[in-house]
């Protein structure tokens, strides 16, 4: 494939992924209907009504239908191991879905093994830490914390799936935000094609979860894509973009650590479902989702920016200025939603 169709090709296949998510929800929220496949609200709930729940199958099957096209005619080969270890944990959670209760365990275990497979895919000269930073942190434990970011950011992903909008609009800005550092960078189109599907069909998602939401996401879409999108993201950092690989997703990183810490220090159960997180709130506050989803969507147009600009200045203080800036941002937004 010649580097001046790529783009243009990427933008097609993007534009396919959002109108292809949206056509097939229609149907699929039909079928969970009538497959029962709803989320009862309850005392920790962000909704009011008893709404289905798996609309992220459709989301996963344009992923699947366009990225593996996209990573066979432009052969980022690599990719495809991603979007194995994706279409197998939307196996396991579409019945996490469907039947509840899986243990958490196996949900764990699942998440974990696919990162250790990726990850020990990795040519030992793939490294994020380069120079004298290299010497000092052995490579094992740089593949270490690679595997404890990466298991953290699914888990996240799937935490902060609490209000109608936010992952349509993550998804959008991670995978929007990493096509443009790589255009930036000149890696070329290529290894961006997937961000850009992913960020298509969370865009084509969006047309039936803002608002009043017809359809949720469920563990079937939000636990493989913070996966896919860790990978991504991942792969970012190993490029050399290190900056836009934690810029990007700074406001659910914040969000959902922060919160986990405080019901730490409570002795609260983490992995239960809860009210706690700062969108959350400021959706009680607002009396509804949309506005606190398009505020984290103007604020990831900023990460966006904030990431691009990380790439422009003198490394690495333009780097940390960036990230330090990001954070600053993240905080006051944060801090608004607060009760």
């Amino acid at each position: 494939m010649t580097g001046s169709l790529t783009w243009p090709l990427a933008l097609c296949f993007a534009a396919l992924a959002g109108i292809g998510t949206a056509l097939l929800l229609l149907p699929l929220i039909v079928w969970l209907k009538t497959r029962a496949v709803l989320d009862l609200p309850n005392a920790r709930s962000s909704h009011t009504q008893p709404t289905p729940r798996g609309g992220g199958i459709a989301v996963v099957a344009m992923v699947l239908a366009l990225g593996l096209p996209w990573v066979t005619l432009t052969e980022q080969l690599a990719n495809g191991l991603l979007l194995v270890g994706f279409l197998v944990l939307a196996l396991l959670f579409w019945f996490d879905d469907r039947l509840g209760g899986l243990p958490i365990s196996l949900r764990m275990g699942a998440q974990a093994l696919a990162v250790v497979l990726v990850l020990g895919q990795l040519p030992p000269e793939a490294r994020i830490a380069s120079g004298m930073l290299a010497d000092w942190l052995p490579l094992w434990l740089e593949r270490l914390l690679c595997f404890l970011a990466w298991l953290w950011f699914v888990n996240l992903f799937n935490f902060m799936d609490g209000i109608n909008g936010i992952t349509g609009v993550e998804m959008a800005g991670i995978g929007l935000g990493l096509a443009a550092c790589a255009a930036l960078a000149g890696f070329g189109a290529a290894p961006a094609g997937l961000a850009l599907i992913v960020a298509g069909a969370g865009l084509g998602f969006l047309r039936y979860n803002w608002g009043q939401a017809q359809v949720f996401m469920g563990d079937v879409g939000s636990v493989p894509v913070g996966f896919l999108l860790g990978g991504l993201l991942l792969q970012a950092a190993l490029s050399g973009l290190w900056a836009a690989a934690l810029i990007l997703p700074l406001y659910y990183w914040f969000d959902a650590t922060i919160t986990l810490l405080r019901r730490a220090l409570k002795r609260e159960r983490i992995w239960q479902a809860h009210r706690q997180h700062f969108y959350q709130q400021g959706a009680r506050k607002a009396g509804a989702h949309a506005p606190v989803a398009g505020k984290i969507a103007l604020l990831n147009v900023a990460l966006i920016g904030l990431a691009l600009l990380a790439q422009s200045g003198p490394r690495p203080w333009s780097e940390i200025a960036a990230l330090l800036l990001g954070l600053v941002l993240v905080l006051a937004l944060c801090r608004h939603f607060r009760e």
